[in-house]
């Protein structure tokens, strides 16, 4: 695993899928419009935006982009159900958001059960996570809880207001000025305290 930056997920190449859902043009979706022509639309509009906003949540772009996808079957299953088709957007995030949750927490269940290494060979898995290490900042943002971490991402990554973020976690105006304060007075503590002990 290698840490993953938001301008990785836009130089991957595209894929056959992908290729055929940039056909679409369509930039808003009309109501009109049955499920498979607006998923398609929405897809190729805001697939790549989705997945760097996962990644940011759930650390590593192969899981970011089936959080994405289960996220757009989700709402193509889900679309007749859909009040506001124009919110359609704001369904999907709000998607990728409660399954980039549940996959975190599922990896607390499988790493709280998980066998432990013989004390001198290190497992696959901590290598890897040595490699993440390497990011001051994503080392300091695993440091945040939760609720943090994704107030914090939905503010400054994918740039939400407040509001959104209160929707989108089921939280108040308050909570995500609160849960937004106390991440990055945590965040500055933590890079100041690395910043100190490299120097």
């Amino acid at each position: 695993m290698t840490a993953v930056g938001p301008g990785d997920v836009a130089g991957r190449p595209v894929y056959v899928t992908e290729a055929i859902a940039a056909r679409a043009v369509a930039v808003s979706v009309p109501a009109g419009r049955d499920a498979d022509d607006a998923v398609t639309g929405l897809y190729a509009t805001h697939y790549r935006s989705l997945v760097r906003l996962a990644v940011q949540l759930v650390g590593d772009v192969g899981t970011a982009e089936e959080v994405v996808q289960d996220s757009f079957v989700a709402m193509h299953g889900s679309w007749r159900r859909l009040k506001d088709t124009d919110k359609a957007l704001a369904y999907l995030r709000r998607c990728v958001v409660n399954r980039s949750r549940s996959v975190l927490r599922h990896r607390v269940v499988v790493d709280r059960n998980a066998p432990r290494p013989a004390a001198d060979m290190p497992s696959a898995e901590q290598s890897a996570l040595a490699l993440l290490e390497c990011s001051v900042v994503a080392a300091a943002l695993r440091t945040l809880s939760p609720r943090q971490r994704e107030a914090l991402v939905l503010r400054y990554y994918a740039d939400l207001s407040e509001a959104q973020i209160a929707a989108m976690m089921g939280i108040s105006k308050g909570a995500v000025k609160s849960h937004t304060s106390r991440a990055m007075s945590a965040l500055r503590s933590v890079l100041e305290s690395s910043l100190e002990s490299e120097a």
